[in-house]
Protein backbone atom coordinates (compact mmCIF):
# COMPACT_ATOMS: atom_id res chain seq x y z
CA UNK A 1 0.00 0.00 0.00
CA UNK A 2 1.34 3.37 -1.00
CA UNK A 3 1.41 6.03 1.73
CA UNK A 4 2.28 9.70 2.04
CA UNK A 5 3.32 12.08 4.76
CA UNK A 6 1.66 15.48 4.34
CA UNK A 7 3.23 18.26 6.38
CA UNK A 8 1.01 21.33 6.76
CA UNK A 9 1.23 24.58 8.71
CA UNK A 10 -0.97 22.96 11.37
CA UNK A 11 0.60 19.51 11.65
CA UNK A 12 1.53 16.29 9.91
CA UNK A 13 -0.78 13.61 8.53
CA UNK A 14 -0.01 10.08 7.38
CA UNK A 15 -2.15 9.01 4.44
CA UNK A 16 -2.81 5.51 3.13
CA UNK A 17 -3.94 5.39 -0.48
CA UNK A 18 -6.67 3.24 -2.00
CA UNK A 19 -4.34 1.75 -4.62
CA UNK A 20 -6.86 -0.86 -5.80
CA UNK A 21 -10.06 1.20 -5.61
CA UNK A 22 -8.76 4.36 -7.28
CA UNK A 23 -5.55 3.57 -9.22
CA UNK A 24 -5.85 6.54 -11.59
CA UNK A 25 -6.36 9.11 -8.82
CA UNK A 26 -3.64 7.57 -6.63
CA UNK A 27 -1.12 7.49 -9.49
CA UNK A 28 -1.95 11.10 -10.36
CA UNK A 29 -1.61 12.35 -6.75
CA UNK A 30 1.61 10.39 -6.22
CA UNK A 31 3.21 11.66 -9.44
CA UNK A 32 2.26 15.28 -8.70
CA UNK A 33 3.58 14.91 -5.14
CA UNK A 34 6.89 13.49 -6.33
CA UNK A 35 7.30 16.50 -8.64
CA UNK A 36 6.71 18.85 -5.69
CA UNK A 37 3.51 20.18 -7.29
CA UNK A 38 1.65 20.47 -3.96
CA UNK A 39 4.53 21.84 -1.89
CA UNK A 40 3.74 25.41 -0.82
CA UNK A 41 0.15 25.41 -2.10
CA UNK A 42 -2.61 26.67 0.18
CA UNK A 43 -5.83 25.13 1.37
CA UNK A 44 -8.01 27.57 -0.58
CA UNK A 45 -11.40 26.34 0.64
CA UNK A 46 -12.29 25.34 4.20
CA UNK A 47 -15.84 24.60 5.30
CA UNK A 48 -16.14 23.63 9.00
CA UNK A 49 -17.64 20.19 9.68
CA UNK A 50 -17.41 19.44 5.94
CA UNK A 51 -13.94 19.54 4.39
CA UNK A 52 -10.65 21.31 3.61
CA UNK A 53 -9.67 21.67 -0.04
CA UNK A 54 -6.29 22.24 -1.66
CA UNK A 55 -4.23 21.38 -4.72
CA UNK A 56 -4.92 24.47 -6.82
CA UNK A 57 -1.72 26.19 -7.98
CA UNK A 58 -3.62 29.48 -8.45
CA UNK A 59 -5.22 29.38 -4.97
CA UNK A 60 -8.58 30.36 -6.48
CA UNK A 61 -10.33 27.01 -6.84
CA UNK A 62 -10.07 27.21 -10.63
CA UNK A 63 -6.54 25.93 -11.25
CA UNK A 64 -5.12 22.53 -11.96
CA UNK A 65 -2.31 20.61 -13.64
CA UNK A 66 -3.48 21.25 -17.22
CA UNK A 67 -5.22 17.90 -17.75
CA UNK A 68 -8.22 15.96 -16.43
CA UNK A 69 -8.60 12.45 -15.03
CA UNK A 70 -11.55 10.07 -14.95
CA UNK A 71 -13.67 9.53 -11.84
CA UNK A 72 -13.41 6.16 -10.08
CA UNK A 73 -16.49 5.75 -7.94
CA UNK A 74 -17.31 2.03 -8.06
CA UNK A 75 -14.78 0.57 -5.60
CA UNK A 76 -15.55 -0.77 -2.15
CA UNK A 77 -13.98 2.19 -0.32
CA UNK A 78 -15.96 4.97 -1.99
CA UNK A 79 -17.36 6.52 1.19
CA UNK A 80 -16.63 10.06 2.36
CA UNK A 81 -15.85 9.31 6.00
CA UNK A 82 -13.75 11.43 8.38
CA UNK A 83 -10.20 11.79 7.09
CA UNK A 84 -10.93 10.53 3.57
CA UNK A 85 -9.13 12.20 0.66
CA UNK A 86 -11.29 12.73 -2.41
CA UNK A 87 -10.84 14.35 -5.81
CA UNK A 88 -12.46 17.75 -6.25
CA UNK A 89 -13.91 18.44 -9.68
CA UNK A 90 -16.25 20.64 -11.68
CA UNK A 91 -18.26 17.69 -13.02
CA UNK A 92 -17.75 14.04 -13.88
CA UNK A 93 -14.26 13.23 -15.21
CA UNK A 94 -12.87 16.76 -14.70
CA UNK A 95 -10.55 16.13 -11.73
CA UNK A 96 -6.91 17.14 -11.93
CA UNK A 97 -4.91 18.16 -8.87
CA UNK A 98 -7.48 19.55 -6.45
CA UNK A 99 -8.50 17.32 -3.57
CA UNK A 100 -10.35 17.61 -0.30
CA UNK A 101 -10.13 15.92 3.08
CA UNK A 102 -13.41 15.24 4.89
CA UNK A 103 -14.03 16.51 8.42
CA UNK A 104 -16.81 14.02 9.16
CA UNK A 105 -19.34 11.68 7.60
CA UNK A 106 -22.22 13.91 8.75
CA UNK A 107 -22.11 16.33 5.83
CA UNK A 108 -20.32 14.34 3.14
CA UNK A 109 -22.47 11.26 2.42
CA UNK A 110 -24.05 12.99 -0.59
CA UNK A 111 -20.61 12.96 -2.27
CA UNK A 112 -20.49 9.14 -2.39
CA UNK A 113 -20.64 7.96 -5.99
CA UNK A 114 -19.84 11.44 -7.31
CA UNK A 115 -16.26 12.11 -6.19
CA UNK A 116 -13.36 9.65 -6.19
CA UNK A 117 -12.18 8.65 -2.71
CA UNK A 118 -8.50 7.79 -3.10
CA UNK A 119 -7.03 7.63 0.40
CA UNK A 120 -7.49 8.20 4.10
CA UNK A 121 -5.61 9.96 6.88
CA UNK A 122 -4.57 7.18 9.28
CA UNK A 123 -2.43 9.27 11.66
CA UNK A 124 -2.83 12.95 12.54
CA UNK A 125 -6.48 13.21 11.47
CA UNK A 126 -7.05 15.93 14.10
CA UNK A 127 -4.82 18.15 11.96
CA UNK A 128 -7.69 18.39 9.46
CA UNK A 129 -9.78 20.21 12.10
CA UNK A 130 -7.01 22.77 12.68
CA UNK A 131 -6.47 23.75 9.04
CA UNK A 132 -7.78 27.21 8.14
CA UNK A 133 -8.21 28.82 4.74
CA UNK A 134 -4.80 30.02 3.56
CA UNK A 135 -2.78 27.45 5.53
CA UNK A 136 -0.10 25.77 3.42
CA UNK A 137 0.86 22.29 2.45
CA UNK A 138 4.56 22.50 3.26
CA UNK A 139 5.58 19.18 1.74
CA UNK A 140 4.17 15.82 0.67
CA UNK A 141 6.53 12.85 0.80
CA UNK A 142 5.49 9.60 -0.87
CA UNK A 143 6.29 6.37 0.96
CA UNK A 144 6.37 3.57 -1.61
CA UNK A 145 4.94 0.15 -0.89
CA UNK A 146 7.82 -2.14 -0.01
CA UNK A 147 7.24 -5.87 -0.10
CA UNK A 148 9.88 -7.97 1.69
Amino acid sequence: MTKAEMVTDKGTMLIEFYDEDAPIAVKNFVELSKKGFYDGLIFHRVIPDFMVQGGDPTGTGRGGPGYKIKCEVNGGKQYHDRGVLSMAHAGRDTGGSQFFICHSRNNTAHLDGNHTCFGKVVEGVDTVDLIAQGDKIQKITIIEDTVA
